[in-house]
């Protein structure tokens, strides 16, 4: 069905659209899932990096080989201001 739109027929839809939703509002939109399109693709590469680590850890190791840093999640890449530590009851850190 949406091959048989004719290009007049495919402006009409989008000139309905940016009236029902404004000018302004469609690139906070359109920002706000990019932002969430990074989010997930740096919490997918999180979880793919856990779990290599897991499979990692079933391999004997010393414990004093390994000293991991505290991990935090990021909401996009580069962005500290909104990192926070993961809460991790498995992650434990020696003091």
């Amino acid at each position: 069905m949406i091959g048989n739109l004719k290009p007049l027929e495919i402006v009409l839809i989008l000139a309905v659209i940016l009236l029902l939703f404004g000018a302004k509002k469609l690139p906070d939109m359109a920002r706000s899932l990019g932002k969430s399109a990074r989010i997930l693709k740096s919490e997918a590469k999180a979880m793919k990096k856990d779990d290599e680590a897991a499979a990692d850890s079933a391999t004997p190791t010393t414990p004093d080989s390994q000293v991991a840093a505290p991990r935090t999640i990021k909401a996009a890449p580069g962005d500290v201001t909104s990192a926070r530590p993961v809460n991790d009851p498995s992650h434990t850190t020696q003091s």
